[in-house]
C-alpha cells in the first residue's frame, strides 16, 4: 500500500510541475520579452507589474471559436495538439530533481527521454496533414526535415555525456558527475542546447512556422484551445530541454553547499537556462532554411563527433 502511495504521490508532483512551469516560462517569456522590447501589454496588464497578461491570454484562447476546417481529417486534426503535448509528460516522469526526487527511475533513462522527445514531432506532422492546408503541409514536412537534421548531433552528445559517466541512467549520470567535466564537455553541452532549440523549433531555429513564407506552417487552421495547446508544448519542450541540460552537463541537483538542497540547484539552473532560451529569441533573427540545414551537418553534427572522441581519449587516460 505504501509503494502504491509513494508511486501516486510522485505522479502528482510530476503533473503538477507539468502544468505549473511551462506557464511560469511563459510569462517569463512575456516579462522578458516586454523589458528588451519596450512591450507595453505585458508591463501593465492588471496593473502590478503586468501580471495580468498571461490570464488575459488564457481568456482570449478560451473566448475563440473552435473551428475545424471543412476538409481536415477531423480526428487527426483534433488529436494532434495531445500528441505533441504529452511527451513532454512523459519525460518529465524520468527527470531527477534531487537525490531520490525522481518520478520513475528507468535505467535506460537518457534513451527513454530522447526516444520520447522525437515523438512530439509527429504532432506538428499530424496537424500539417491533416489541416487540408497546403500551408500547413509545408510547414509540417520542415519540421521533420529539422527534426531528421538535429536529432542527430542532439543524440551524439548525449552519448558523450554517457560514456564519461558510463550509464545512461539519468540519475546515474548525476551521480556520476564531476566538475572537472565542465571544461571538456562544454562543447557537448553547446550542441545538445542548440540542437534541443531547432527540434523546439525556437528563434532563430523557427523556420517551419516562418509567418512571413508559410503563415504559421502546421498550425496554420488551428483555433482557440487547440493552438493554445501547441503554444504550451512548446513551453514544456523548454522546461524539458532545460532539465535535461541541467541532468547531463551542469551536475544536476549538486551545488557548491552539498546536496541536501539539491532540489533548489536544479530548478535554479532550470531558470538560467530558460532565460538564455527567452534572451536567443530576443536577440537573433531566424535562419534561412539553408541555413539551417548547414548548420546542423556541417556544424554540430563535426563538433558532436570531436566531443565523443575528446570523451574517448579522456577516458583512457584516466583509466
Amino acid at each position: 500500500m505504501n509503494d502504491v502511495l509513494d508511486v501516486a504521490l510522485r505522479l502528482i508532483v510530476v503533473f503538477a510541475v507539468f502544468l505549473v512551469l511551462p506557464l511560469v516560462v511563459g510569462q517569463t517569456e512575456h516579462k522578458v520579452m516586454a523589458h528588451m522590447q519596450g512591450r507595453l501589454g505585458p508591463m501593465y496588464a492588471g496593473g502590478f507589474h503586468g501580471w495580468a497578461q498571461l490570464v488575459a491570454d488564457g481568456v482570449k484562447f478560451a473566448q475563440k471559436e473552435d473551428i475545424v476546417p471543412a476538409g481536415a481529417d477531423r480526428r487527426i486534426f483534433q488529436l494532434a495538439p495531445a500528441v505533441a503535448l504529452l511527451p513532454y509528460l512523459l519525460v518529465l516522469l524520468a527527470i531527477p530533481i534531487g537525490p531520490g526526487a525522481v518520478g520513475q527511475v528507468i535505467d535506460a533513462g537518457l534513451f527513454f527521454a530522447l526516444a520520447v522527445m522525437g515523438v512530439g514531432v509527429l504532432g506538428s506532422l499530424m496537424a500539417g496533414w491533416a489541416s487540408a492546408n497546403k500551408f500547413a503541409l509545408l510547414g509540417g514536412l520542415r519540421t521533420a526535415a529539422q527534426l531528421l537534421a538535429y536529432e542527430l548531433p542532439m543524440l551524439l552528445a548525449a552519448a558523450s555525456v554517457a560514456m564519461a559517466a558510463g550509464t545512461v541512467s539519468l540519475p546515474g549520470i548525476v551521480e556520476a558527475f564531476e566538475w572537472w567535466w565542465l571544461p571538456w564537455q562544454i562543447v557537448g553541452a553547446l550542441v545538445f542546447f542548440t540542437a534541443g532549440l531547432a527540434e523546439l523549433q525556437r528563434p532563430p531555429f523557427d523556420m517551419p512556422v516562418a509567418d512571413s513564407e508559410i503563415i504559421f506552417g502546421a498550425y496554420t487552421e488551428y483555433t482557440g484551445l487547440r493552438f493554445a495547446l501547441f503554444l504550451l508544448a512548446e513551453y514544456a519542450g523548454i522546461v524539458v530541454l532545460c532539465a535535461l541540460t541541467t541532468v547531463l552537463f551542469l551536475g544536476g541537483w549538486h551545488g557548491p553547499f552539498g546536496d541536501d538542497l539539491g532540489w533548489v540547484w536544479t530548478l535554479l539552473k532550470i531558470a538560467i537556462l530558460a532565460f538564455v532560451v527567452i534572451w536567443l529569441r530576443v536577440s537573433y533573427p531566424r535562419l534561412r532554411e539553408d541555413q539551417l540545414q548547414k548548420l546542423a551537418w556541417t556544424t554540430l553534427i563535426p563538433l558532436a563527433l570531436a566531443q565523443i572522441a575528446l570523451t574517448g581519449i579522456v577516458k583512457v587516460a584516466i583509466q
